[in-house]
């Protein structure tokens, strides 16, 4: 099994992706991020996903599911870095992010929830 590091910055969790993960890699990581946004009282997460040129089917529901998981135990979760050939593949098959917020890269994605955390974020 892949262990997905997961960093914490201030009151964000940070998991970057580096390689393909297993359906149960994928499990342990949407599990680990809903018990860890608990125990550090965390606002936001943030899923780097540039290191990836595949997301399957199975891969976009749990990612989906994790941030609507997190979503329920108070944080905001924004996925970063989908590459460029990932997201015209993904549009094909009919794959998507539906209600989760995307954002070009880490930095990005910081200033998302930055934004977002201090109330000049729209609705």
């Amino acid at each position: 099994m892949a262990e997905v590091p997961i960093l914490k910055q201030g009151d964000y969790l940070i998991a970057i992706i580096q390689s393909a993960l297993t359906d149960a890699d994928l499990k342990q990581l949407r599990d680990a991020l809903a018990e860890r946004v608990g125990r550090h009282r965390s606002r936001g997460v943030i899923i780097d996903l540039t290191a990836l040129d595949i997301l399957d089917s199975f891969a976009t529901r749990v990612l989906r599911d994790t941030a609507h998981v997190v979503r329920l135990r108070g944080a905001e979760t924004v996925v970063v870095g989908v590459q460029p050939e990932v997201a015209f593949t993904m549009v094909q098959l009919g794959l998507s992010l539906e209600g989760v917020t995307t954002a070009l890269d880490l930095e990005e994605g910081l200033l998302y929830l930055n934004k977002k955390e201090s109330g000049r974020w729209g609705p």
